[in-house]
């Protein structure tokens, strides 16, 4: 057994490095060349702004829920510390699919790959709760797990007719509390 207080300090420089390089692809005030209006600060930030914002949230919302995964779970075998090592290579990810997405959000193919990498997060992490709950039916950590992972793969599916609507389906994700605890309630 692996004692998953090593891996919480791994994920927790990941978790940092990872959120911190999402701001690394706006542009730089070099794109102007004289002081810009409001206009053109609206122009040339808005879209990577709205993705870093989504993506920060997301990747908040993910470090929270994995924080809280190795407290249930404070041990685990080889395969469920491999499986969380994919987990945080798909948070090392995000900063490149933010980049992408933050500079072209209208374009299908880039939302549609921004959306599947959205879904491959929540995935793994829903994965990793059924584990980490090993069996046992807790209604509030499940579908606080499992939420994302449906807002998500709704959300992609727009993104393949309508890019400029997935961000609004994909923000839908930070309901997952308030959706366990309304499963919860209906649990008892």
């Amino acid at each position: 057994m692996f004692e998953m207080r090593r891996l919480e300090m791994l994920s927790n420089t990941i978790f940092g490095v990872a959120m911190t390089l999402l701001a690394y692809d706006l542009p730089k005030a070099s794109s102007f060349k004289q002081a810009p209006s409001w206009m053109d600060l609206v122009h040339v930030y808005a879209q990577p702004v709205i993705a870093l914002m989504i993506s920060f949230i997301v990747a908040g919302m993910f470090w929270f829920s994995h924080h809280r995964r190795l407290a249930v779970a404070p041990e685990g075998g080889r395969g469920v510390v491999f499986l969380n090592l994919f987990f945080l290579l798909s948070i090392i990810l995000l900063p490149v699919t933010n980049g992408l997405y933050g500079t072209y959000r209208l374009d299908g193919v880039l939302a549609v790959l921004y959306g599947v990498h959205l879904t491959t997060i929540a995935a793994l992490n829903a994965v990793l709760w059924v584990l980490a709950l090993g069996g046992r039916r807790d209604p509030h950590l499940l579908t606080t797990a499992l939420f994302p992972v449906v807002v998500f793969v709704l959300g992609t599916a727009a993104a393949v007719v309508a890019p400029e609507v997935a961000q609004y389906t994909w923000c839908l994700a930070f309901l997952a509390p308030f959706a366990g605890w309304l499963a919860a309630r209906r649990a008892r």
